[in-house]
């Protein structure tokens, strides 16, 4: 059994063009990512499924799952097109039991609300009863004291019943979950952010979170105002681009609509996507 990757589309929603791109002008961003006519970005949610050859079944992310639909269907955000995810893992014979692992990059709603959702007894429970769920410590410690930029952005709700289940592990450094799979801790959109490195036959894919959130954000220079620490980010995404350049690394844009992953080449000083094919499988090729 190989290792294999596939994304899982989990859904849209929309964000304002001038927060996704901050101080990077309409003018210039617009070429490359679309806006409607309220400058609003049409964002995706693209989760990964990993199969590892030692036989782990992780999940990367789980989009805003169906606790919160109705609340955030009605809200700026206007989530739409959503995907039942367990739906989707049961096309490839996944029951929910039998994923080992939860990979969440980080805490904020849009990437961990499918972590629990509500039992028969209108409980919230796992929705993975079996995975260990893996978060940074300082992402954790962030989600359930957070600061003023980033209150919003968290649900406790989506992660209480999984700190109750004991399925909790907390990271501080890097880690490996298999030899295939590395988890780095990335600072700068966030405390803590973990991004993912699985290392195929073919490829190393790299789930990048919020990092690079669309291919729209290689530039290094071009940073989300959601971003908390602005500095970080950009020398996260120098780092991450670099050895996507060096090493022939596939980057996964968890939030582009149009360009779910590609890899990297460098111009001089300047970043560009190479599209990649995803196919009808979702496989990454």
């Amino acid at each position: 059994m190989k290792t294999s990757v596939r994304l899982i589309h989990t859904g849209y929603f929309y964000a304002d063009g001038g927060c996704m791109f901050g101080a990077t002008p309409q003018s210039a961003w617009k070429r490359r990512y679309k806006a409607d006519a309220q400058n609003r970005c049409r964002l995706a949610m693209h989760v990964g499924l990993v199969t590892t050859r030692c036989g782990r079944v992780i999940l990367i992310d789980n989009g805003i799952g169906n606790k919160h639909t109705d609340q955030l269907k009605a809200s700026f955000y206007r989530f739409h097109e959503l995907t039942d995810l367990d739906k989707a893992l049961r096309q490839y014979g996944i029951r929910p039991d039998d994923v080992t692992d939860v990979v969440l990059t980080h805490l904020h709603f849009d990437h961990c609300g499918g972590t629990t959702r509500y039992g028969e007894d209108g409980q919230i429970i796992p929705a993975y009863p079996n995975a260990t769920c893996w978060v940074s410590e300082a992402q954790w410690h962030e989600a359930f004291h957070p600061n003023a930029l980033e209150r919003d952005s968290f649900f406790p709700e989506n992660m209480e019943a999984i700190r109750e289940s004991g399925k909790l592990h907390l990271i501080k450094d890097e880690t490996f979950l298999t030899p295939e799979v590395r988890l780095r801790l990335f600072g700068g959109h966030t405390c803590g952010q973990i991004v993912v490195d699985v290392r195929t036959d073919s490829h190393t894919i790299v789930f990048a979170g919020d990092a690079i959130p669309t291919s729209a954000h290689l530039s290094p220079t071009w940073i989300s105002a959601y971003d908390i620490r602005p500095l970080e980010t950009f020398h996260a995404k120098i780092c991450l681009l670099e050895e996507a350049v060096s090493n022939g690394q596939i980057v996964v844009y968890y939030h582009d609509a149009y360009t779910p992953c590609s890899a990297v080449k460098k111009i001089n000083d300047f970043y560009k996507a190479i599209p990649c094919t995803v196919d009808t499988d979702g496989k990454i090729g």
